[in-house]
């Protein structure tokens, strides 16, 4: 039953009585005060939401998901069977953000995608667990093309498959719930480096007759966004001396397909963002988890591209440890001049899908009564650190675009995120074609209007 207290001061009260009813006032509006400003608990057995205060809260967790069984592996039609070796090790890694009642929990697998309708299963279980709104979830994938394939189709997906679904969406779960519950007060800062990592791959090839076409390739003419976005996170942690920030966290953002490994490779491996990922770790400490994510890509490949398997020749460095270990390094720098990390920060984030105009893959004729294809995109920021998630494979420039029209200094353009749409050209190359043009379930206008519309997002939170 409700307790409702009333107070009367009249002019007969002596001042010890209203001193006396001062302090029962003041009591009461504190307890109050801690009622309101409580954690609300999450749904399920573990999270909860941050205490409303002006703190910036952040917990981080990691985990493997390396499969335990022979697997059918993502990225290549033309590689048909199941998987024979494991080169490194495959993990998932989340960091979960907290102010004011408002959460953002950032998801990196290194998987190729979440093709297949496994996105929504996924973000449907997560959202649900956690009870996170639909923008405060950003479910991504570094692209690797020598990880397994994801489905939930049980009349066509294999069985070991079917299983290893199963087991990621226990382990994105599990490792979000560690991530929430180790939650802290923590610091952020940002930097930018640049690499030379990513290459263009819409080369120009001329046969003998003298006709002309866009095949994959090099073109080291091409545009390429070489940044290297890296966020640095320490948790403040009390000591007799007083705060000590402890490095907890690195996140980098780096705009290239992670296919060093082609369709001959049959051994799993994070390929060249996943083996930066593991290079980071061992650099900084295995207590510091690395995020990585894949950029705007959609045209850009390795240096070194779709090799048949790690050369073991001796004195040979395998091309995606050598570049992987490359773009490691450039992370590792950017991380250490960063200087300045600073508390605090609002969050804000934002989700919409796009009904976009639409063509048929593999055609270039669009006829005038075609559907349109969805697109979900998710905008957010940390303080003055954004995050825009597109849920396809985003060609270079409309990153670049996005990141040139942002509001912050530091915007991290996350593709393969909450979604698996396929190749998002801009409307310029559809006059050349090639591959990414003929993938494409989008028509040529649709680039501009996710850019317009990714910008209005990050202007408006």
């Amino acid at each position: 039953m409700r307790k409702v207290f009333v107070f009367s001061l009249t002019r007969r009260d002596t001042t010890s009585s209203r001193l006396e009813r001062i302090i029962v006032i003041a009591t009461v509006l504190t307890i109050g005060l801690f009622f309101v400003t409580s954690p609300v608990q999450s749904k399920g057995r573990g999270g909860s939401r941050t205490a409303r205060t002006n703190a910036l809260q952040a917990g981080i967790a990691k985990v493997d998901i390396t499969p335990k069984k022979p697997v059918k592996m993502a990225g290549y039609s033309s590689r048909t069977g199941l998987s024979t070796g494991i080169h490194d090790p495959l993990s998932a890694r989340v960091v979960v953000f907290g102010n004011k009642g408002k959460r953002l929990v950032l998801v990196s697998t290194d998987l190729l995608g979440f093709y297949g309708g496994t996105a929504e299963y996924m973000r449907k279980v997560i959202l649900g667990e956690f009870q996170l709104e639909p923008s405060e979830l950003f479910l991504s994938a570094i692209h690797t093309h020598a990880g397994p394939g994801l489905t939930i189709d049980k009349e066509k997906g294999h069985p070991n498959n079917l299983e290893y679904t199963e087991h990621l969406k226990a382990k994105l779960i599990e490792v979000i719930r560690k991530a929430s519950s180790n939650m802290g007060p923590v610091n952020i800062g940002a930097g930018i480096g640049y690499s030379p990592v990513g290459m263009n791959r819409r080369e120009l090839r001329i046969d003998s007759s003298g006709n002309s076409s866009i095949r994959l390739g090099r073109n080291p003419y091409g545009p390429t966004d070489k940044e290297v976005l890296v966020v640095k996170m320490t948790k403040l942690r009390r000591t007799p001396d007083g705060a000590d920030g402890r490095t907890i966290a690195a996140l980098f953002d780096y705009a290239s397909h992670a296919t060093c490994l082609g369709g001959k490779n049959y051994t799993i491996s994070g390929d060249v963002l996943g083996l930066a990922e593991q290079f980071v770790e061992k650099i900084l400490g295995d207590d510091v988890i690395t995020a990585g994510f894949a950029g705007a890509s959609g045209n850009i490949d390795p240096w070194f591209r779709v090799l048949p398997a790690f050369n073991t020749e001796s004195g040979w460095i395998p091309e995606p440890v050598l570049l992987g270990t490359m773009l490691g390094e450039e992370v590792v720098h950017t991380f250490r001049n960063i200087g300045k990390v600073s508390g605090g920060g609002e969050i804000a984030t934002a989700f919409v899908t796009l009904e976009l105009p639409g063509k048929p893959r593999s055609e270039d004729t669009i006829e005038k009564d075609h559907p349109p294809t969805g697109l979900n995109i998710t905008a957010a920021r940390v303080g003055d650190i954004a995050f825009v998630g597109i849920g396809c494979e985003v060609l270079t420039e409309i990153g670049m675009a996005i990141k040139a029209a942002s509001p912050y200094k530091h915007t991290f353009v996350i593709t393969h995120c909450n979604g698996a749409a396929s190749y998002l050209p801009p409307e310029h190359l559809y006059i050349e074609g090639g591959y990414e043009i003929r993938s494409s379930p989008f028509a040529p206008q649709a680039a501009d209007i996710v850019v317009k519309h990714a910008v209005k997002m990050l202007h408006e939170l």
